[in-house]
């Protein structure tokens, strides 16, 4: 819907248009949000706040480097918040692959940020770091800044002791993704499992109602389902106080929509970081990370402001109730039958200038093979398709496919013959996928939590020879996988027996894990002692 603007050109016209693009973009209207910025622009051009606004409606339009112009002309013009919106752009030219630009946008980004106090309360963008960054000592600085940016004008409520009471043990997880989304996905099935006569359990949801079966069966997993969605994070936390909660696990982190001000509050007395953020809050108000011994190894535990809390197997739970495809048909979906289908099934900010050297030189090993790609956005086709010829590989060697709902998108991903893995930042919930429909997935461990998760997830269904330790082992893995075909049937035969008995996909084992945690850290809080490194 087209917004034209019925008064004469003026500062105010401008300010009323930008009100109104902000109101459609709080609606999930982008197209008619970026009509209305548009015209705002046109009438005061040097608006720094209306371009940022505009970047984000072209972000999540998937116009990734449209956006990442309008971030970068906020800058110029002087945008208030320079550091959140440096590493939004970083973060947008690497969705876009252009790495040469995401590497000078990077450069700035850390200089601004060294110039900078140690310590200082800093509104940046830690989930940047903790998925693009190698040092683990430098996520944790990052992420420190933005807890205590929080800590400026949150007032904490009044202190809250653990105590036994006799009752069910009660936890609230508090996220904005209770519906459709990769982290509902991978914990629905843990949440059917509770044990509902031993713990409480409710869901204190900040996000959307898409409708979606996903959403009704998280309604239907728990005791409760608070919807707190418009209120403030005052609120929020006021409504988790009033109903008592012992365990709140933050199940958002700081990405799109942190939720990180509600636990500055402390409305409860034990709170844990879970799942969705790679790493560290770097809050003091969070107690726990809950982790596992490959994710979190205790040997890493200057890597977290928080203490470790392992579960025995992978952090991440899966769903086992999902669907599962029978067989892997490529002519459905107009695959070639004759190549080596080698899958980068990636958010695109994950493929870097490295890791596409690689898998270029895989292709130039493997001429028989082809490179599956996600079409993740409007511009990610035409970068890499730039990016392979520079390297000598023809447009015919890249399949690029479109983004489809879950079950498609399993029965797709089953046609592939080896999952590639990217660093720093692995494939988290789409590496437990590919496994899922057999398909072996090939790693690279790192230091850093976003670059271990692969690797929990490989141990778990007793694939350990295919986690690597450096990029040349990684290259040569694929390759001996990709020209034998008997071991990678033999793999998506662990893999089927893994699905049917193994761990990584029981949820039911998973949520009676989890609950031993709860109830572990629960004792010693309130024996009164403080949260110390809990190994599996």
């Amino acid at each position: 819907m087209a917004i034209v603007a019925s008064r004469p050109a003026s500062a105010l016209d401008s300010r009323a248009l930008t009100a109104r693009g902000l109101e459609l973009q709080g609606r999930q209207l982008h197209a008619d949000a970026i009509q209305c910025f548009l015209q705002s622009l046109a009438l005061k051009v040097d608006d720094a706040f209306t371009h940022y606004r505009l970047g984000v409606s072209f972000r999540d339009c998937g116009m990734k480097l449209e956006a990442a112009e309008c971030i970068r002309t906020a800058l110029l013009l002087g945008f208030d918040e320079a550091l959140f919106a440096r590493g939004l752009l970083v973060y947008m030219e690497r969705e876009g692959c252009r790495w040469a630009a995401a590497d000078a946008e990077w450069a700035a980004l850390e200089a601004a940020i060294r110039a900078l106090p140690e310590g200082a309360p800093l509104q940046v963008n830690p989930f940047v770091h903790a998925v693009l960054s190698d040092d683990p000592l430098a996520i944790r600085r990052v992420a420190e800044h933005y807890a205590r940016f929080f800590g400026t004008f949150v007032k904490p409520l009044p202190p809250r002791r653990a105590q036994r009471h006799g009752g069910r043990l009660r936890i609230a997880y508090l996220s904005g993704d209770f519906y459709q989304h990769a982290t509902a996905q991978l914990m629905v099935q843990m949440l059917e499992s509770h044990d509902r006569e031993r713990f409480e359990v409710t869901l204190v949801s900040a996000g959307p109602d898409d409708g979606s079966p996903m959403r009704r069966r998280l309604r239907a997993a728990c005791h409760r389902f608070e919807d707190v969605r418009g209120r403030s994070h005052d609120a929020m936390a006021r409504r988790i106080r009033e109903l008592n909660i012992d365990i709140l696990v933050d199940v958002k982190g700081a990405t799109d929509g942190t939720l990180l001000p509600v636990l500055a509050a402390r409305p409860a007395p034990l709170q844990l970081n879970w799942l969705a953020f790679p790493g560290t809050s770097g809050a003091g108000y969070i107690d726990y990370i809950v982790g596992d011994p490959i994710v979190t190894p205790l040997a890493h535990a200057a890597h977290f402001t928080e203490r470790i809390a392992q579960l025995p197997g992978c952090y991440q739970p899966n769903d086992a109730r999902r669907a599962r495809p029978v067989s892997a048909d490529r002519a459905a979906f107009g695959l070639p039958l004759d190549k080596t289908l080698l899958c980068g099934f990636h958010q695109s900010y994950k493929i870097s200038a490295a890791v596409f050297d690689r898998w270029c030189e895989l292709l130039q090993r493997l001429p028989d093979a082809v490179l599956w790609l996600l079409q993740w956005n409007a511009n990610v086709r035409d970068s890499l398709l730039a990016a392979a010829a520079a390297r000598g590989i023809g447009p015919e060697r890249l399949l690029f496919a479109p983004l489809l709902p879950l079950d498609e998108h399993l029965a797709r991903l089953a046609c592939a013959d080896v999952f590639l893995d990217t660093w720093p930042c692995n494939a988290h919930t789409t590496a437990g996928e590919a496994l899922w429909v057999g398909v072996p997935v090939v790693t690279v461990i790192g230091q850093t939590f976003a670059q271990r998760v692969a690797a929990s997830l490989l141990h778990q269904v007793g694939l350990d020879e295919l986690v690597c330790g450096d990029e040349a082992g990684y290259v040569a893995t694929v390759a001996a996988l990709a020209q034998d075909e008997a071991r990678r049937a033999a793999i998506r035969d662990r893999l089927r027996t893994a699905c049917n008995t193994g761990s990584l996909f029981d949820g039911q084992r998973f949520a009676r894990d989890i609950e031993a945690l709860y109830q572990r850290l629960w004792d010693r809080a309130c024996d009164g002692l403080p949260p110390e490194h809990l190994p599996a």
